[in-house]
């Protein structure tokens, strides 16, 4: 399970990517399980912590960035399989704190006597998730 804090709940939340978006690497609530956020820190301790990030590179820009954002949700579907029972990953990356974003870099190539855009695609800063298990 995929757990957020919400103000001074922790709720779980699916995973909502899409390049199209302004904030391309979003979550969504699913109204699976809501605790007050106190309630749930004293009854978990966090034992792991990962950075997900990710890379890509090509020549159409809507593709590389989608390959971009697959990339992160498999990272995150792997991370949210390797909790053992009992276990939650918590996404503790915070908006308007270290709320991760898609950065690219465009330069131009030229191929057979034409100029190309090529695009390069990162996620900066990294998504950073917790294992939680309880006490």
């Amino acid at each position: 399970m995929i757990v957020k804090r919400f103000g001074k709940k922790v709720e779980s939340v699916r995973a909502d990517f899409d390049s199209r978006a302004m904030t391309e690497i979003g979550f969504r609530r699913d109204d699976e399980y809501s605790e007050p956020a106190e309630t749930f820190f004293e009854a978990y301790e966090k034992r792991e912590l990962h950075e997900l990030t990710a890379a890509t590179e090509g020549d159409v820009q809507s593709e590389t960035e989608e390959k971009l954002l697959e990339s992160l949700l498999e990272q995150l579907h792997a991370a949210d399989k390797s909790t053992q029972d009992g276990g939650v990953l918590f996404i503790e990356s915070e908006a308007g704190v270290d709320y991760p974003k898609t950065r690219h870099t465009q330069t131009t190539l030229v191929v057979n006597g034409a100029n190309r855009l090529y695009f390069r695609f990162t996620i900066e800063p990294p998504l950073r998730v917790a294992v939680y298990h309880k006490r």
